[in-house]
C-alpha cells in the first residue's frame, strides 16, 4: 500500500436543528458544504495538538541546553535592587 494513498472515514455526528440550519447558512455563505467546514475545523483542530507537540520538544530542548544551575547563586531580595552588586555579580561570572 503506497503512503500516498489518502482513505477517507466517514463519520456521523448529530446536531441540534438549529445548530444545523446555522451550518448550513455558513456553509452557503462560503460556498461549500457543512463536510468541509467540520473536516477544515478538525484539521485545524489536529494541527493545534501538533502545535503543543512542537512546544514540548522546544522546552525539553531549552531544558536540556542549560548546562549548570544553583538556586543558592540568585541573588538575595535587596541585592536584586542594588544595580550595584548586580554589576558585580555579572563581572564574577555568576
Amino acid at each position: 500500500m503506497s503512503d500516498t494513498l489518502n482513505l477517507v472515514k466517514t463519520v456521523t455526528v448529530s446536531l441540534p436543528d438549529d445548530v444545523y440550519r446555522r451550518a448550513r447558512t455558513k456553509a452557503a455563505e462560503r460556498d461549500t458544504s457543512i463536510s468541509a467546514l467540520v473536516r477544515d475545523f478538525l484539521i485545524q483542530l489536529a494541527g493545534e495538538e501538533l502545535d503543543f507537540e512542537r512546544r514540548r520538544r522546544l522546552q525539553n530542548e531549552v531544558i536540556a541546553s542549560i548546562r549548570s544551575f544553583r538556586a543558592g547563586d540568585r541573588l538575595s531580595r535587596e541585592e536584586i535592587h542594588d544595580r550595584a552588586a548586580v554589576r558585580r555579580r555579572r563581572r564574577l561570572g555568576r
